[in-house]
């Protein structure tokens, strides 16, 4: 099995990001995880990754091993981040690949600093249009009508506060039964794994700025019932796919509906089949193919 290290590194805006590198060939790919989640969550796509591809999988400012010392107020401080990152390591010509909120951020990152990465693998990613945050309803619903404005009320949200309190107190209990709902519905970690994915999660320290800052994303070029479009996707000209889940509970259809309107011909689209929010688990042999056969060039089987 490669040999994966887990190592820091301090950019010039004082922020010590962690990451794992797994050692391979010169094919150069840089994962991005999701809300939630961190490094810890891709040990099964670094390990079953093909030997040619180097690997890189980033803990984001404020997830898993990185430092906290700046609150982030947008998507795009992760992606200035990852710039630094990437500069830092002298890294170029590689392939992002970004999970959930990560897609956000490497949507973010291609359409500011064109040049250094060569494929976008956009993986169950969060829209082009930010991903809403709504209070409930009477119904107990999300009341899509009334999307919060502000971090303000992110942060008084039932949801944000339900979910800090587990961070808070290790509720790992109640953290696994959120994730079987929503995340892990047909397929699981096996129990070691996914108790050291439980953990993992309770590192986070920015989930309301997360929330927030996903909801007033939006590089489309329309109204998202929060900020106006900043009509940036065309801004993006390296060969991108947009990879989801059939039966994904997080990222809705309609959300993934936005992703391949807005980028149109400039993407290609892979529905994974009997995958949710995380076909990694679900079906790891599945999402590995789809993914190496982009990052090849070639068209998918």
């Amino acid at each position: 099995m490669a040999v994966v290290e887990l190592k820091r590194i301090l950019l010039n805006n004082g922020e010590e990001l962690a990451y794992r590198e797994r050692e391979g060939g010169e094919d150069i790919v840089v994962l991005v995880h999701g809300n939630m989640t961190s490094s810890v969550h891709w040990d099964v796509v670094i390990e079953n990754l093909a030997p040619e591809y180097k690997v890189y999988a980033v803990d984001l400012r404020g997830f898993g091993e990185s430092s906290y010392r700046k609150p982030i107020s947008a998507i795009k401080d992760f992606a200035d981040d990852l710039k630094l990152f990437v500069e830092t390591l002298q890294l170029q010509n590689f392939a992002l690949v970004g999970w959930s909120l990560g897609g956000t951020v490497c949507q973010q990152f291609c359409a500011d600093y064109p040049g250094y990465c060569n494929r976008l693998f956009l993986h169950a990613s969060g829209s082009s249009r930010g991903y809403g945050c709504y209070p409930l309803g009477e119904d107990g619903l999300p009341d899509v009508a009334n999307r919060y404005q502000t971090l303000a009320e992110v942060k008084e949200d039932d949801k944000t506060k339900i979910v800090q309190t587990a961070y808070d107190t290790l509720n790992y209990d109640f953290l696994r039964q959120m994730w079987d709902m929503v995340i892990y519905v047909d397929h699981k970690p096996d129990p070691e794994k996914y108790q050291k994915y439980l953990e993992d999660m309770t590192t986070q320290r920015n989930l309301a700025e997360c929330y927030h800052a996903l909801n007033i994303f939006n590089l489309s070029s329309v109204h998202n019932g929060v900020v106006d479009g900043e009509n940036r996707i065309k801004d993006i000209q390296i060969p991108v796919k947009i990879a989801w889940g059939e039966n994904d509970m997080v990222v809705t259809r309609q959300m993934t509906e936005e992703l391949i309107a807005d980028f149109g011909e400039n993407a290609s689209n892979h529905e994974l089949k009997g995958c949710g929010h995380s076909p990694q688990v679900d079906n790891l042999e599945q999402l590995i193919d789809v993914m190496e056969t982009f990052l090849k060039g070639e068209k998918t089987r």
